[in-house]
């Protein structure tokens, strides 16, 4: 029997990702060798502080301070530190070196992905970066493979996991959004500091990235509109709900037509409506999803984890399997798609339409004024629900009004909500959301 050659293999981080990376290679020697052609040895682990407590015991000796001397080594890196640097630096001296690398930073993909792109194509070894988007669903091979022959014209993901669960509850139990905050960090779904997550920065890095390869142009967070859910209050998902609607922060890549008829694409993250039909009004917890509509293919929905120690570093094993079967059997390196050269759109080019949430006086009239404005600025209403509230204190009656409309330029809908609030009947604009899926 022919011997199997030895592919070393460094690990650049080990949290909790990490050190389930680090188990399976240990664990799954015998299995992966099998898969691969070749045995992938663990070589080391780079971490901070070698004495640092993990949830995975794994022999001491494994363990690193040293990264670039082990990246220097190596056959294959996988690069699971998060940040900016030292992890760019890091992969870029693995690629240097002829290394293959595997890497879930969204991060450092959403605003340098180019310069490592053109690295590993130069040095000629691949870049994979599956587990940088939503976790354990095989979602950007499937883009960049499978779909490579049809024309992506729309993703709508639930790719963040904490934010999900965080609306979740908020729409299941009415919880309000500091309580359901505090459960989601109490279960380990959002961080201490979770800005990122509910300030949709994470989504952002994400969208860019499935932008990037549905549409074969890059782009960054620069050409990401992004909005949180801190905003988002137990009113507003009350009010959805009642209307037949469900609140999801979603990533969304589209192709558009500009008004002045040029081509190009919208990549954006914020709070929206979608109608509890929809596939991903189903998706609850903190799971994940990705829904794709193409050409000839139709319409696609990828689910499932989308974060956590083990799921991920299932999609990081499986980079890395792939990234060792091309270094087995040669063949060129595969690294991203090609690029064109399709324009990021502003968000005032989105055709959309909005949930408008309006606290008003309980009069005469005031229907008759709101709808004569939207009409002058070309805004047509699809739904208008209304309730009367009585203050206890002052014993004034208001109307609350809850206005859905149809599709229209962002730039039109803004600018009619700007001239909703100069009306005299309007005491204020309680809400102002995005809706897809009508």
């Amino acid at each position: 029997m022919t011997e199997l050659r030895t592919l070393k293999v460094a690990l650049l981080g080990c949290g909790n990702v990490g050190a389930q990376v680090a188990r399976i290679l240990i664990d799954d020697a015998d299995a992966l060798a099998a898969r691969t052609g070749a045995r992938l040895e663990l070589a080391g682990i780079a971490v901070r502080t070698i004495d640092a407590p993990r949830d995975v015991e794994l022999p001491r000796e494994l363990f690193t301070t040293d990264a670039d001397t082990l990246v220097k080594d190596a056959d294959l890196v996988i690069e699971l530190m998060g940040g900016i640097e030292p992890a760019r630096t890091l992969i870029l001296s693995a690629i240097e070196n002829g290394a293959c690398v595997v890497t879930g930073n969204k991060a450092l993909l959403a605003q340098d992905g180019p310069t490592l792109y053109e690295a590993a194509d130069k040095a000629g070894v691949q870049l994979s970066y599956e587990a940088a988007v939503a976790g354990a669903i095989p979602i950007l091979r499937p883009i960049r493979d499978s779909l490579s022959g049809d024309h992506i014209t729309r993703v709508l993901g639930i790719v963040n996991g904490t934010t999900n669960f965080i609306l979740d509850q908020m729409d299941t139990t009415g919880a309000q959004f500091e309580d359901a905050l505090a459960e989601a960090q109490r279960l380990g779904y959002a961080e201490a500091d979770p800005t990122a997550d509910v300030g949709g920065l994470d989504a952002a890095a994400k969208a860019a990235i499935l932008a990037s390869l549905s549409f074969h142009t890059r782009f960054d967070l620069e050409n990401v509109h992004c909005e949180g859910i801190t905003g988002v209050s137990a009113a507003d998902i009350a009010a959805a709900k009642d209307a037949g609607f469900v609140i999801k922060l979603l990533a969304i890549a589209e192709k558009l037509t500009a008004t002045d008829g040029s081509e190009g694409v919208s990549v954006r993250v914020h709070p929206t409506l979608l109608p509890r039909e929809h596939p991903l009004a189903a998706v609850h917890g903190a799971f994940n999803a990705v829904f794709i509509e193409a050409e000839n293919a139709g319409e696609l929905m990828f689910y499932g984890q989308g974060a956590g120690g083990t799921p991920t570093a299932s999609a990081v094993l499986g980079d890395l399997v792939s990234a060792a079967r091309r270094i087995v059997l040669g063949g060129p390196a595969q690294t991203e798609t090609a690029i064109g050269q399709v324009p990021a759109l502003p968000i005032d080019a989105v055709n959309t339409s909005y949930y408008i949430g309006l606290d008003v006086a309980d009069q005469p009239g005031v229907l008759a004024k709101i709808a004569q404005l939207f009409a002058e600025h070309g805004v047509s209403i699809e739904i208008m629900r209304q309730t009367i509230h009585r203050d206890a204190d002052s014993n004034v009656e208001s109307a609350e009004l809850r206005i859905v409309t149809h599709r229209a330029t962002e730039a039109a809908l803004a600018a009619t909500v700007q001239a909703v609030k100069g009306l005299d009947v309007i005491n204020s604009v309680t809400s102002v959301l995005r809706v897809e899926g009508v």
